[in-house]
């Protein structure tokens, strides 16, 4: 009598189907996002690096926050400023740093971070 064949093979067959889909998903989704983030940097830099322009501690926060986004445009081929050299000094600087923590935060911790399950 011929023994029925196991579930075994199908199930991690099933595994690793949705473990491919769901890491395909996410990288699509964080290359999607990044050419978003510097399409959209792009066309701030040019509003918010003014010459003319004494940048503070708003200024610095945004420009912190869109410090991470200046990646996919310099990958991209455009040269663009990520730090405004015309600024009032200690101000600027603790927006920019809140800038890039508020966006790491953000990003990494509401975008992928997951608890889990016990």
């Amino acid at each position: 009598m011929a023994t029925p064949a196991s579930d075994d093979s199908a199930t991690s067959t099933l595994r690793r189907r949705r473990v491919v889909r769901f890491w395909t998903i996410k990288i699509a989704a964080l290359v999607l996002l990044g050419v978003l983030w510097g399409v959209a940097y792009d066309w701030t830099a040019k509003r918010y690096y003014g010459p003319d322009r004494v940048a503070g501690f708003h200024s610095g926060v945004i420009h912190g926050a869109l410090m991470p986004a200046a990646l996919p445009t310099l990958l991209m081929g455009k040269d663009l400023p990520i730090y405004a050299p015309n600024n009032i000094g200690r101000g600027y600087n603790i927006g920019f740093i809140l800038g890039i923590n508020a966006c790491g935060t953000l990003f990494f911790g509401v975008g992928f971070w997951r608890p889990r399950k016990l």
